[in-house]
């Protein structure tokens, strides 16, 4: 991506003629910006050169509203795979709408995009402050969720026949795609409709994102799973711990989860290619030199050494060949053949770390993430995500967050820290 063409512009439906009805809070004016780049050395281009460097619009509640919050309703939809903290979102958001500005419709769409398309038969929920009360202390989403997607001018109809101004989408890289589509259907038709998405996505992969709801909490549940293949691997005479966790493209839960304690010995990831008997020749060394190893693997590692059938899911994602199991039967059939015994357990926590309630830091950072959703849909901004850069809130254009996947940089600080934390080889080829 070539940073000089980089546009942060978001886009806005009008002019805002309302006063905001927040109280006791500050107002962030519309110049406030952050930087994107934070080091000298990549933003003196930009000085020589006499040029602005880029920036972000930074969130926050603003002085006056595009919306009048007497008239207008609004609509929260889940979309995608579970991750811990998106009920945290709706009630962050619900409630914001009804104390900060005084709303009173506020729509829960049911089932994905599916629940915006009327003919599917899925009415919305009505969602109140006592509605969402305790909502946080649970795993999943009240609305629930499906994955892929839905015809915009159905979903544009059934806004419009609802009053809908502000549809904030929860989701990962093709919710908010299909939030665009959205978009562009309103604004086609002119009307009124502010599409706002609130990133979700537990492989933490967005652009322009420091990180994502839910991430700190997998970390923390993949944790218990290392642990444990630690206490089995040290428990067995030439005992190996292997968990797969998820990243399909970008493995920051497998990378994080090394950094937590120093109990992993490999961490395979989607961004470092390596092959089997290369990775088999060093976990042989391990072994010949420790008696346990614990191995990590993130569920996109690997797929270019496996069969794969191309198949898609709803969501148009690749179906990724398990690389769990895969390794698994290639690591005994490895020992078995060249005669030594080894004691293997495999561990695979996915379903349960994404199904988990988000831990306090996570729900703080959901309430604040959904705080500034409210405040951008108020104020008539659309076609963004909500983001976190640099430790500030942000508005992130969607077709920049979604233009490239976020991934480990592999001659960056992260993974050579999981180098220095594993001890394994930067090549196992």
């Amino acid at each position: 991506m070539n940073e000089h063409e980089l546009n942060f512009t978001i886009e806005r439906l009008g002019e805002c003629r309302f006063p905001s009805t927040m109280r006791g809070g500050r107002f962030m004016g519309d110049d406030e910006r952050i930087l994107y780049h934070s080091r000298y050395k990549e933003l003196r281009p930009f000085i020589n050169g006499g040029m602005e460097p880029p920036s972000l619009e930074l969130a926050g509640p603003r002085e006056r509203i595009f919306f009048n919050p007497s008239t207008i309703a609004c609509g929260i939809v889940t979309c995608g795979g579970l991750c811990p903290g998106i009920n945290d979102v709706i009630r962050a958001v619900t409630l914001s709408l009804y104390h900060h500005y005084g709303v009173r419709r506020v729509y829960g769409f049911r089932y994905g995009y599916e629940g915006l398309v009327k003919r599917h038969g899925h009415p919305p929920l009505l969602l109140t402050p006592e509605a969402v009360d305790q909502i946080g202390e649970l795993g999943g989403t009240i609305l629930s969720s499906s994955r892929g997607p839905q015809e915009p001018a159905e979903i544009v109809d059934y806004l419009e026949e609802l009053g809908v101004g502000i549809l904030f989408t929860i989701g990962g890289d093709g919710t908010l795609k299909g939030a665009a589509k959205i978009a562009d259907e309103a604004a086609r038709r002119g009307s009124p409709i502010s599409l706002i998405g609130i990133p979700k996505t537990i492989d933490n992969d967005i652009s322009f994102l420091q990180n994502t709801f839910g991430f700190e909490t997998a970390v923390d549940e993949a944790h218990r799973a290392v642990y444990a293949a630690h206490t089995e691997a040290t428990g067995a005479r030439n005992g190996i711990g292997l968990v797969k966790l998820m990243g399909r493209d970008s493995g920051f839960i497998a990378a994080y989860s090394a950094l937590v304690d120093s109990q992993v010995n490999f961490c395979l990831v989607p961004e470092t290619p390596f092959t089997f008997s290369g990775f088999l020749r060093c976990l042989e060394e391990r072994l010949a030199q420790r008696g346990h190893a614990v191995v990590v693997v993130a569920e996109g590692a690997g797929q270019e050494l496996m069969k794969s059938t191309a198949e898609c899911d709803a969501s148009g994602n690749v179906k990724l060949c398990d690389i769990g199991t895969y390794l698994r039967d290639a690591i005994k059939g490895h020992f078995s053949g060249i005669g030594m015994e080894i004691n293997l357990k495999y561990i695979d926590p996915s379903y349960i770390i994404r199904s988990q309630p988000a831990n306090s830091h996570d729900s703080a950072f959901c309430l604040l993430l959904g705080h500034n959703a409210v405040h951008a849909g108020m104020s008539g901004r659309t076609g963004m995500v909500v983001g976190y850069w640099n430790h500030q809130f942000t508005h992130v254009p969607i077709s920049l967050a979604t233009r490239q996947r976020k991934k480990i940089d592999p001659q960056g600080w992260l993974w050579n820290s999981v180098l220095a934390s594993t001890g394994q080889p930067r090549l196992m080829d």
